[in-house]
């Protein structure tokens, strides 16, 4: 059996669709042409290419704490979506159960975009999203991890971190940024995507000097604590990225077929509370249909 015959849930894959949810206007970076994808669109590349569900990540760009977007998605096709959402840090619990109550079950933030003090003042969301059973996903790059990492590993929600830790991979596994981040294993409350290899390799397609990195972050964290995801529709991609070869590419990372379908199905699954497998075909022939109709 080849990846692309597995089941599997894309873990990190954003929404956009400025004719019917226009950008803020103070957005520091608005996607347009090949970057801008609807849910619709997401729905048959996913039903192209098997995917169950997926993962909707609330964008830094284009809408930042504007999630119509991302609640009409969820709305929408409300078995193959969950979503993670970006609040202001000062949103009331209320608030948050009624995200929650929408398919939203995460808060996003993005140090890596907006620095790490956005996230150090957040101790009161990080509380309320244990107290409601969030996640905080939190997306960092170089070494702000070895700022962040200690005071996340106090905080109680279960931690989501993105794109590996977007790592300099010419500094090495030694790095501080990314040693914090795997001390973050020891919690037992943490799971690392590993996705976004284009983001913080320096070299062409197939990401070889990100490969390292992945597969420490495997050892370290095991296969419960690991998801995959595409990062479709691949925003400020440095080079043509398509969704086929960056699944053949994640079979070549990870070889084991039992280990894949961990990472790839059972860890999310079970992370962010989908139907099982046998609803689930059902559901993908459901929703396959409501995709041809929108």
């Amino acid at each position: 059996m080849s990846v692309f015959d597995e089941d599997r849930i894309d873990c990190h894959c954003h929404a956009f669709d400025p004719g019917r949810f226009p950008y803020r206007d103070d957005t520091a970076y608005r996607p347009a042409q090949q970057e801008v994808g609807t849910s619709a669109q997401l729905i048959r590349v996913m039903d192209a290419y098997g995917v169950r569900h997926a993962l909707l990540v609330g964008p830094t760009s284009g809408y930042r704490t504007d999630n119509r977007c991302l609640l009409d998605a969820l709305q929408t096709y409300p078995e193959r979506f969950r979503g993670i959402a970006v609040v202001d840090n000062h949103i009331r619990r209320d608030e948050l159960a009624v995200l929650r109550e929408a398919g939203v079950i995460g808060v996003a933030f993005n140090p890596a975009m907006e620095g790490v003090d956005l996230v150090l003042s957040a101790g009161e969301l990080f509380a309320a999203l244990a107290d409601l059973e969030m996640i905080a996903q939190v997306q960092v790059a170089g070494d702000q991890m070895a700022v962040l990492g200690p005071w996340l590993a106090r905080q109680p929600a279960t931690l989501l971190v993105d794109h590996c830790g977007r790592p300099q991979t010419a500094a090495g596994l030694g790095q501080a940024g990314f040693q914090a981040l795997l001390r973050l294993a020891d919690t037992g409350r943490a799971t690392v995507k590993l996705s976004g290899w284009q983001k913080y390799s320096q070299a062409p397609h197939p990401y070889e000097d990100t490969w390292p990195y992945v597969h420490e972050l495997l050892r370290t964290f095991g296969p419960r604590h690991c998801v995959w995801g595409s990062d479709w529709p691949f925003l400020r991609a440095p080079e043509r990225l398509d969704y086929g070869p960056l699944l053949a590419l994640f079979e070549q990372m990870v070889p084991d077929a039992d280990v894949r379908r961990q990472i790839q199905w059972e860890t999310p699954r079970r992370l962010f509370g989908f139907a099982s497998s046998a609803d689930t075909a059902n559901t993908a022939n459901t929703a396959h249909g409501e995709s041809v109709a929108s």
